[in-house]
Protein backbone atom coordinates (compact mmCIF):
# COMPACT_ATOMS: atom_id res chain seq x y z
CA UNK A 1 0.00 0.00 0.00
CA UNK A 2 1.13 3.45 -0.94
CA UNK A 3 0.88 6.42 1.83
CA UNK A 4 0.71 10.00 -0.40
CA UNK A 5 1.22 13.43 1.46
CA UNK A 6 -0.14 16.63 0.50
CA UNK A 7 1.83 19.97 1.03
CA UNK A 8 2.11 23.25 0.15
CA UNK A 9 1.23 26.73 1.06
CA UNK A 10 -2.16 27.98 2.79
CA UNK A 11 -4.65 27.95 0.39
CA UNK A 12 -2.94 25.78 -1.89
CA UNK A 13 -5.79 23.54 -2.84
CA UNK A 14 -4.68 20.17 -0.44
CA UNK A 15 -7.98 19.47 -0.41
CA UNK A 16 -9.19 19.92 -3.51
CA UNK A 17 -6.42 17.57 -5.14
CA UNK A 18 -6.86 14.61 -2.26
CA UNK A 19 -10.54 14.72 -3.58
CA UNK A 20 -9.45 14.34 -7.10
CA UNK A 21 -7.11 11.54 -5.96
CA UNK A 22 -9.90 10.13 -3.91
CA UNK A 23 -12.35 10.06 -7.63
CA UNK A 24 -9.46 8.34 -9.00
CA UNK A 25 -9.73 5.34 -6.61
CA UNK A 26 -7.26 6.20 -3.29
CA UNK A 27 -8.39 6.20 0.15
CA UNK A 28 -8.51 9.80 1.71
CA UNK A 29 -7.06 10.63 5.37
CA UNK A 30 -8.88 14.33 6.24
CA UNK A 31 -6.37 15.43 8.97
CA UNK A 32 -8.98 18.40 9.15
CA UNK A 33 -11.59 16.48 10.23
CA UNK A 34 -9.51 14.06 12.31
CA UNK A 35 -8.60 17.96 14.36
CA UNK A 36 -12.31 18.41 14.85
CA UNK A 37 -12.97 15.08 16.53
CA UNK A 38 -10.03 15.38 18.83
CA UNK A 39 -11.56 18.76 19.70
CA UNK A 40 -14.26 17.17 21.22
CA UNK A 41 -12.23 14.71 23.35
CA UNK A 42 -12.96 15.54 27.03
CA UNK A 43 -8.85 16.06 28.27
CA UNK A 44 -8.58 18.05 24.83
CA UNK A 45 -11.70 19.97 26.16
CA UNK A 46 -10.72 20.63 29.90
CA UNK A 47 -7.24 21.54 29.06
CA UNK A 48 -8.12 24.30 26.60
CA UNK A 49 -10.83 25.99 29.15
CA UNK A 50 -8.08 25.61 31.77
CA UNK A 51 -5.99 27.62 29.77
CA UNK A 52 -8.06 30.29 28.20
CA UNK A 53 -11.32 29.88 30.13
CA UNK A 54 -15.07 29.77 28.63
CA UNK A 55 -14.59 32.02 26.24
CA UNK A 56 -13.46 29.15 24.05
CA UNK A 57 -16.36 27.12 23.93
CA UNK A 58 -19.51 27.95 21.66
CA UNK A 59 -23.16 27.79 22.37
CA UNK A 60 -23.51 24.27 23.02
CA UNK A 61 -20.69 24.03 25.21
CA UNK A 62 -17.95 23.12 22.50
CA UNK A 63 -14.51 24.04 21.72
CA UNK A 64 -14.85 26.78 19.29
CA UNK A 65 -12.43 26.51 16.45
CA UNK A 66 -12.91 29.93 15.52
CA UNK A 67 -12.22 31.38 19.03
CA UNK A 68 -8.96 29.02 19.52
CA UNK A 69 -7.51 30.54 16.08
CA UNK A 70 -7.90 33.84 17.38
CA UNK A 71 -5.77 33.33 20.07
CA UNK A 72 -3.04 30.89 18.61
CA UNK A 73 -2.79 32.99 15.14
CA UNK A 74 -2.99 36.41 16.96
CA UNK A 75 -0.21 39.04 15.90
CA UNK A 76 1.56 39.41 19.62
CA UNK A 77 3.79 38.04 22.03
CA UNK A 78 0.81 35.44 23.41
CA UNK A 79 0.48 33.75 19.64
CA UNK A 80 3.20 31.32 19.66
CA UNK A 81 3.20 30.43 22.96
CA UNK A 82 -0.67 29.43 22.41
CA UNK A 83 0.03 27.89 19.16
CA UNK A 84 2.45 25.88 20.71
CA UNK A 85 0.73 24.93 23.78
CA UNK A 86 -1.87 23.48 21.25
CA UNK A 87 0.26 21.77 18.78
CA UNK A 88 1.63 20.08 21.93
CA UNK A 89 -1.98 19.06 23.09
CA UNK A 90 -3.31 17.74 19.85
CA UNK A 91 -1.01 16.65 17.72
CA UNK A 92 0.27 13.54 19.49
CA UNK A 93 -3.44 12.62 19.81
CA UNK A 94 -3.99 13.47 15.25
CA UNK A 95 -1.04 11.47 14.58
CA UNK A 96 -1.63 7.99 16.70
CA UNK A 97 -5.23 8.30 14.98
CA UNK A 98 -3.87 9.01 11.42
CA UNK A 99 -1.62 5.62 12.26
CA UNK A 100 -4.05 3.46 13.25
CA UNK A 101 -6.30 4.41 10.12
CA UNK A 102 -3.59 3.50 8.19
CA UNK A 103 -3.07 0.63 9.73
CA UNK A 104 -6.74 -0.43 9.48
CA UNK A 105 -6.91 0.18 6.18
CA UNK A 106 -3.63 -1.91 5.12
CA UNK A 107 -5.34 -4.72 6.62
CA UNK A 108 -8.34 -4.25 4.82
CA UNK A 109 -7.79 -2.77 1.15
CA UNK A 110 -3.63 -3.53 1.23
CA UNK A 111 -3.73 -2.60 -2.56
CA UNK A 112 -5.58 0.56 -2.32
CA UNK A 113 -3.58 4.32 -1.95
CA UNK A 114 -3.95 5.96 0.80
CA UNK A 115 -3.90 10.14 0.77
CA UNK A 116 -3.07 11.96 4.40
CA UNK A 117 -4.83 15.12 3.63
CA UNK A 118 -2.82 17.30 6.62
CA UNK A 119 -2.03 21.00 6.41
CA UNK A 120 0.41 20.66 8.87
CA UNK A 121 2.30 17.10 7.56
CA UNK A 122 5.66 18.11 7.81
CA UNK A 123 5.32 20.73 10.73
CA UNK A 124 3.75 17.94 12.84
CA UNK A 125 6.23 15.06 12.01
CA UNK A 126 3.36 13.20 10.50
CA UNK A 127 5.49 13.15 6.98
CA UNK A 128 6.94 9.33 8.71
CA UNK A 129 4.00 8.16 7.50
CA UNK A 130 3.91 8.59 3.79
CA UNK A 131 5.77 7.00 1.00
CA UNK A 132 5.30 9.96 -1.66
CA UNK A 133 5.04 13.40 -0.82
CA UNK A 134 3.41 15.79 -3.14
CA UNK A 135 4.11 19.42 -3.25
CA UNK A 136 1.25 21.80 -4.84
CA UNK A 137 3.20 24.90 -6.69
CA UNK A 138 0.58 27.85 -6.38
CA UNK A 139 1.90 31.84 -6.38
CA UNK A 140 0.97 33.59 -3.49
CA UNK A 141 -1.43 35.73 -5.09
CA UNK A 142 -3.49 32.82 -6.23
CA UNK A 143 -3.08 31.39 -2.54
CA UNK A 144 -4.55 35.00 -1.72
CA UNK A 145 -7.01 35.19 -3.78
CA UNK A 146 -8.42 31.75 -2.84
CA UNK A 147 -8.48 32.82 0.60
CA UNK A 148 -10.45 35.75 0.48
CA UNK A 149 -12.68 33.80 -1.17
CA UNK A 150 -13.14 31.79 1.74
CA UNK A 151 -13.34 35.04 4.01
CA UNK A 152 -10.65 35.60 5.18
CA UNK A 153 -8.58 38.94 5.38
CA UNK A 154 -5.36 39.45 4.14
CA UNK A 155 -3.91 40.02 7.94
CA UNK A 156 -5.55 36.37 8.70
CA UNK A 157 -3.59 35.07 5.30
CA UNK A 158 -0.56 36.08 6.85
CA UNK A 159 -0.97 35.01 9.64
CA UNK A 160 -1.46 31.38 9.26
CA UNK A 161 1.06 31.20 6.46
CA UNK A 162 3.98 32.30 9.05
CA UNK A 163 2.35 29.60 11.27
CA UNK A 164 3.40 26.85 8.57
CA UNK A 165 7.18 26.22 7.37
CA UNK A 166 9.08 27.21 4.87
CA UNK A 167 7.48 26.82 1.03
CA UNK A 168 11.25 25.92 -0.36
CA UNK A 169 11.94 23.56 2.37
CA UNK A 170 8.52 21.76 1.74
CA UNK A 171 9.34 22.05 -2.22
CA UNK A 172 13.03 20.00 -1.45
CA UNK A 173 10.88 17.19 0.76
CA UNK A 174 8.79 16.44 -2.50
CA UNK A 175 8.80 13.10 -4.54
CA UNK A 176 6.66 14.99 -7.08
CA UNK A 177 5.69 18.95 -8.05
CA UNK A 178 2.30 19.33 -9.28
CA UNK A 179 0.59 22.61 -10.46
CA UNK A 180 -2.39 23.57 -9.30
CA UNK A 181 -2.53 27.21 -10.41
CA UNK A 182 -5.21 27.08 -12.95
CA UNK A 183 -8.38 25.40 -13.91
CA UNK A 184 -9.82 22.10 -12.52
CA UNK A 185 -9.30 20.74 -15.73
CA UNK A 186 -5.90 21.29 -15.66
CA UNK A 187 -5.16 20.21 -11.83
CA UNK A 188 -7.32 16.91 -12.66
CA UNK A 189 -4.74 16.36 -15.67
CA UNK A 190 -1.89 17.08 -13.51
CA UNK A 191 -3.29 14.47 -10.73
CA UNK A 192 -4.07 11.70 -13.66
CA UNK A 193 -0.56 12.07 -14.80
CA UNK A 194 0.83 11.30 -11.10
CA UNK A 195 -1.70 9.02 -10.61
CA UNK A 196 -0.30 6.62 -13.47
CA UNK A 197 2.66 6.33 -11.52
CA UNK A 198 1.15 3.67 -9.36
CA UNK A 199 -0.39 1.76 -12.32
Amino acid sequence: MVVIGIIGGVACGKSFVAKQLGSLGAEVIDVDRIGHDVLRDTDVRAALVQRWGDEVLDADGRISRSAVGKRVFANNSDGRGNLEFLEGLVHPKIGETIRMRIEALSRDDPGKPVVVDAALLIEADWAGFCDKIVFLEVPREVRLARAKQRGWSETEFSQREAAQGNLDLKRKQADWVMDNSGSAEHTFAEVQQFWRTFE
